[in-house]
């Protein structure tokens, strides 16, 4: 499995006062094309602002974050922002939907940015919304929706623009437990069907069993990685 996200030697340091805050310190690691990744550690580990980082979200303090062919640590942000519009989905805790539009629209969104003709933008987000289940819930906006369907069509949202890599971010932390299963088997399937190398931050081990390598992540740091559930269940001290 070749590379398709590369660390090196990453940090990323906040100034509050006098006081420095190492948020991430030193990390450096590779995820392979079509791997499925979790980034699993307590609260205030790190785990979510390490996520930001791979995402062009936020600059490291030192080190060098490529993806295919991109060094992003050096992209500007309207680089970074056509970058992400290209090869990066989302999908996050709150599920971040336009309350304004239908799920239809919202799906379709994306791919407005990209430059996409319109009828070929709402032929794809039908045929995402569909793939999730939501067939019959096109036209309904947010408030009409239960949590379980909003996420659904922020996943559909997240594959839209067909990225490179899926960024997850506690993405069932609003979710029933029935629900938070029926989200991880979703998102799981798409990028294995398609591909496509998906990161998942999460504090739950239930969650981090869809992946298929474990980044435990404690004070800025890898702990260890773990293999999971895709192959067999030695450890890998980091």
């Amino acid at each position: 499995m070749s590379a398709l996200i590369t660390l090196n030697d990453i940090y990323k340091v906040y100034r509050m006062g006098q006081e420095k805050i190492i948020a991430v310190n030193g990390v450096s690691l590779e995820i392979g094309e079509g791997e499925i990744c979790c980034m699993k550690g307590p609260s205030g580990s790190g785990k979510s602002t390490l996520l930001h980082l791979m995402a062009g979200l936020d600059k490291p303090s030192k080190g060098t974050i490529t993806i295919g062919k991109n060094r992003i640590d050096k992209l500007n942000e309207n680089q970074l922002a056509l970058f992400r519009q290209r090869y990066v989905g989302f999908i996050f805790q709150s599920y971040y939907l336009i309350p304004t539009l239908t799920a239809l629209e919202n799906v379709a969104m994306p791919l407005t940015f990209c430059g996409v003709p319109k009828n070929k933008r709402i032929k794809k987000a039908k045929e995402l919304l569909e793939a999730v289940g939501l067939k019959d819930r096109m036209k309904h906006k947010p408030s009409e929706m239960s949590g379980g369907q909003q996420q659904r069509v922020s996943i559909a949202r997240a594959f839209a623009n067909n990225p490179k890599v899926v960024f997850a971010d506690e993405p069932t932390g609003n979710l029933d437990t029935a629900t938070t299963f029926e989200m991880m088997n979703l998102m799981t399937t798409m990028a294995k069907a398609w591909n496509q190398t998906m990161v998942i931050v999460t504090h739950d081990n239930e969650i981090s069993g869809y992946a298929s390598r474990i980044i435990n992540i404690r004070d800025g740091k890898i702990e260890k990685i773990e293999n999971g559930r895709d192959f067999h269940d030695e450890e890998i001290n980091a």
